[in-house]
């Protein structure tokens, strides 16, 4: 082992969602935490048996039969350790640090762009505003045929290929060209590579007159600026109740999340503390500075809220600041710290729990299924089993006198059902399909709607005849769907297709608002912070 460089503080969940079709930046959301230099990575222990892991990577590099490359023995004796010690503590290798860091930072160098693969040829469906690819010309709905010398159209490329060939280093070019279908031909775009940023809040805007919608995907390392930005410009507009959605908002940074929930507060409040076997309590408050600290919350919260999400989450319903709506979320409520080596692969290692402001504790009791170890193959799949109940729950009381429980997540001040439909394997399997997007881009994208996008999000459904052509659609491809759930999954589908033609037409922001209509997250939040949707 190597000293590492530098000691991260982070709330690391494993879950994640994403909507996203392909982000030729290459993303791959995972979450971490903060940024805090000061401690080296050291060996632990004053025994003899202290460096047996080095004494044995000695003996077989010296004397075992064939060469080694120990580089590799090294990674999996210490993914091995580490893997076994909770569900949340890992090993990242370079790559998976870089990745890591991208993802939080918000920053990376690629071009800005979206694709759908598109019968073997790659369409462009989204761009980054004022991205190098905006830049260079290039349009929603070009087809990307070829990437600097390797042919793209007719070879079934994968994405990580063409994550691989789009990505570099700032201020490198890469040749794509492009059919068009305006110009009948393929046309040379030289993009030129530079830093993209990427914000951490998914939507904001007016939902109802003098009601907010901010809707964060993650807590990274400018997520506290650009939430407060957004908070201010809504309360400019009006806003004086906010809606906060942190579903599938898997956790980030920290002290991020300790940022947030202080916008909701104008005084100094504990948030939240945190202790562990080796670390002393800590305590952190609001900084009293919030900017909505008054006015109706609701915060929705589901299965894939967690970590960071739950502080937030946590803080304001143990003060009452807040109406949780939604189903019970994940219950990660243990903190890593980040050990960094010099060659770039990182310990994210649980050091202590977190406690909500009232002293309760989310986190979800696991053991350890050691069955896999039977099996090299799988020996770290499966290797931890979350409980899914409230565990020898505690009950604990707001200043209001609200009864919450400790244990296994946030649970929720009003419950919001599962749709089964949401659920069922027939749908799930035709969003894993694509088959959603695939049907949209080959009949939605050859002109432009006749609509604004304030006609479109206000008036626009899709038609019967539209939605009939799509179940068979699907069943000529295999997906066999019969007439109840034809009638069943209406709704839902209805609202895919309406969402993707916005997101093609209008950006990513006008996805949000489409799916927000259909929303029975936002109809129970409405009714909590009484608002009537218009009909």
């Amino acid at each position: 082992m190597q000293k590492g460089t530098g000691r991260n503080i982070f709330v690391a969940a494993t879950y994640a969602a994403t909507l996203m079709l392909g982000l030729i930046l290459g993303q791959n959301y995972v979450d971490q935490q903060n940024n805090n230099p000061g401690v080296s990575l050291v060996p632990i222990g004053l025994s003899d048996n202290s460096y047996k892991i080095q004494q044995v990577l000695d003996l077989l590099s010296n004397s075992y039969v064939d060469s080694l490359d120990l580089d590799s023995l090294q990674n999996g004796a210490i993914n091995h350790i580490i893997s076994h010690l909770d569900p949340y503590s890992s090993y990242l290798l370079p790559n998976e640090t870089k990745n890591q860091n991208e993802v939080l930072e918000g920053t990376f160098e690629g071009i800005g762009l979206d694709f759908f693969n598109l019968n073997d040829t790659l369409m462009v469906v989204g761009l980054v505003r004022n991205g190098p690819a905006e830049k260079a010309g290039l349009r929603v709905g070009d087809r990307i045929t070829k990437i600097d010398t390797t042919q793209i159209a007719g070879r079934n490329i994968g994405q990580k290929v063409v994550d691989r060939l789009m990505r570099g280093t700032k201020g490198s070019v890469v040749n794509l060209y492009v059919y068009r279908d305006s110009l009948h031909m393929n046309q040379l775009f030289k993009v030129r590579r530079d830093q993209i940023n990427v914000s951490s809040i998914d939507v904001s805007y007016l939902l109802e007159p003098r009601t907010g919608y901010v809707k964060l995907r993650r807590f990274g390392l400018k997520t506290a600026e650009e939430f407060r930005t957004a908070l201010l410009e809504l309360k400019k507009q009006g806003a004086n109740q906010l809606i906060l959605d942190l579903r599938d908002n898997g956790g980030g940074y920290f002290h991020i999340a300790i940022k947030v929930a202080s916008e909701f507060f104008a005084d100094k409040r504990l948030l939240v503390y945190t202790k562990g076997a080796h670390e002393p309590r800590r305590e952190y408050f609001s900084d009293g500075k919030g900017v909505f600290a008054d006015g109706k919350l609701v915060v929705l919260i589901n299965e894939s809220s967690a970590s960071a999400s739950e502080i937030v989450a946590g803080a304001l319903q143990d003060w009452d600041r807040a109406t949780i709506v939604g189903r019970r979320s994940y219950g990660k409520g243990i903190v890593q710290e980040q050990f960094d080596f010099l060659d770039g692969s990182r310990i994210n290692l649980s050091i202590a729990r977190y406690y909500t402001p009232l002293g309760r504790s989310i986190q979800r009791k696991y053991t350890a299924n050691w069955s896999n170890m039977m099996n090299y193959v799988t020996m770290y799949r499966g290797l931890w089993t979350l409980d899914t109940t409230y565990t020898g729950a505690e009950i604990f009381k707001t200043l209001a006198g609200k009864q919450l429980l400790s244990g296994g997540g946030i649970n929720p001040d009003v419950r919001v059902e599962v749709d089964s439909n949401a659920v069922s394997l027939l749908y799930q399997d035709i969003l894993k399909s694509s088959l959603v997007e695939q049907f949209v881009y080959e009949r939605f994208t050859k002109r432009s709607p006749a609509y604004s996008i304030e006609n479109f999000l206000q008036g626009y459904r899709l038609p019967q005849q539209e939605y009939d052509k799509f179940i068979a659609y699907l069943n000529e491809r295999g997906l066999m769907v019969s007439e109840r759930k034809k009638k069943d999954l209406l709704k839902l589908i209805q609202s895919d297709i309406e969402a993707i033609v916005a997101r093609y037409y209008f950006g990513r922001e006008a996805y949000f608002k489409v799916k927000n209509r259909y929303d029975d997250f936002i109809d129970k939040s409405l009714e909590i912070l009484q608002v009537k949707r218009p009909s």
